[in-house]
């Protein structure tokens, strides 16, 4: 029989001792201990940082590593006391059998000793645990070379712990379907439900009226403004929320991407849609496609790979797993695919660039330097108008140069939005 609790520390330890994201293990999740699992895995990455501190304050001696499941037992343990209200008895009872079940007595006698202490001590804890940052020193370092400042820092710490909204793009009208599915409808047209069902069985789902889309990601296509006819290529595309974007919109689209899981996924996505008849799909390299190709198009859009850290809300092991290393390795990445996309855009023709990176070196410095290199393209400043045709934004996401900027401590009011970087840029000669 499968122990939810051991399967949850099994995955957080894959997740930090071989960086590799959580969604890459959920399919190995029994369904019946899908929702708990979920749960307590994700709970706990946005809070690891606390909980180690108050782990050390009751475990004096280094659990070795061979033993080390007992460590992140422990931690998870800690963590439903203080953050799930689990009853302490039930997680101290369970955490004490796994751990003599995975380790030997000696730990499982630790465990609970440490954990009657925590559960005696927790209300104070939690106030400990409220008031820590809960960001590691690697992403720290992260955002201080960007540039950011002391309380846009602690706002992103403080946003780990909200719960994301589900946005929804609608092809349709937003007014109709913010009353059917009974969302808000966001500044720019897209439909937030804050705990939505099961998302198959929402109206319009089958017959493909919306799709999943994070606000801050819809924002990209829409500063083209109109774009009915147009040659568009979507160079990174899958899993196709974009080139949905640029479909509904009227643009002749072709997406390609490399991998071809990913490709089926938008494959997939686009039939639901009544899309599939509408696109050119390719599988392939982008800077392979580049190089090889001879067409021109009015628009060359690259959501290039990137660090993903604006994801943080939604993937807190990111927080855990990437490094100023990592960001700087994707931003040679996205240099090259940049100066080999400007080179597919007719004269007259716009390059969009997006990230949902928090990093300034794969957003605002790499556009700098992409621009200092490359005299033939200038800024095009985003107008509101194409990004707020519904309201108006808590925090204004358009830069004094004319990108856009979002963090996911914006419209906190709402439920916050992705980190996102977008700039329009236009080919003059």
């Amino acid at each position: 029989m499968h122990n939810p609790r051991i399967i949850s520390a099994e995955i957080v330890k894959t997740i930090l001792e071989e960086k590799v994201f959580f969604s890459a293990m959920k399919a190995q999740i029994p369904e019946e201990h899908r929702a708990f699992v979920n749960a307590l895995v994700l709970s706990s990455l946005r809070n690891l940082v606390a909980l180690k501190k108050i782990m050390a304050k009751y475990v004096r001696k280094k659990i070795p590593h061979k033993h080390i499941c007992a460590e992140y037992l422990l931690l998870l343990a800690i963590n439903e006391i203080l953050c799930m209200n689990t009853a302490p008895y039930a997680v101290i009872n369970e955490t004490v059998k796994n751990i003599r079940l995975k380790t030997d007595s000696f730990l499982a006698g630790m465990a609970n000793a440490v954990l009657r202490k925590i559960s005696a001590n927790a209300e104070a804890e939690k106030t400990f645990l409220q008031k820590t940052s809960k960001l590691p020193d690697d992403f720290l370092l992260l955002l201080t070379e960007s540039a950011y400042s002391a309380a846009e820092i602690q706002a992103l710490s403080d946003t780990l712990t909200d719960i994301p909204p589900t946005d929804l793009s609608i092809k349709g009208i937003p007014s109709e379907w913010s009353k059917k599915l009974h969302g808000e409808i966001m500044p720019n047209g897209s439909i937030r439900l804050q705990f939505p069902e099961k998302i198959e069985t929402l109206e319009g789902y089958l017959p493909g009226e919306w799709w999943i889309q994070d606000v801050s990601a819809s924002l990209a296509v829409q500063t083209l403004g109109e774009i009915k006819n147009k040659s568009v290529v979507d160079l990174c595309a899958a899993p196709g929320g974009k080139t949905a974007q640029l479909l509904a919109a009227g643009a002749d689209v072709t997406a390609l991407d490399i991998s071809e899981n990913r490709l089926n996924t938008l494959e997939e996505n686009m039939k639901r849609l009544g899309f599939n008849d509408n696109v050119n799909i390719i599988n392939a390299d982008a800077q392979n496609f580049l190089r090889h190709n001879t067409k021109e198009f009015d628009v060359v859009l690259l959501d290039a790979p990137c660090s993903a850290t604006g994801t943080l809300r939604r993937h807190p092991e990111i927080i855990h797993i990437k490094s100023q290393a990592d960001v700087k390795a994707q931003s040679l990445l996205q240099k090259e695919l940049l100066h080999s996309a400007a080179e597919a855009v007719k004269k007259g023709g716009f390059l969009l660039y997006c990230v949902c990176s928090l990093s300034r070196f794969e957003g605002e410095w790499q556009i700098q330097t992409f621009l200092e290199n490359h005299s033939e393209y200038k800024i095009v400043p985003i107008s509101a108008k194409t990004i707020s045709q519904y309201g108006s934004w808590e925090n204004n996401p358009i830069m004094e140069n004319g990108t856009v900027r979002t963090m996911p401590f914006y419209e906190k009011k709402r439920g916050g939005m992705d980190g996102f970087f977008i700039s329009l840029m236009q080919r003059i000669y």
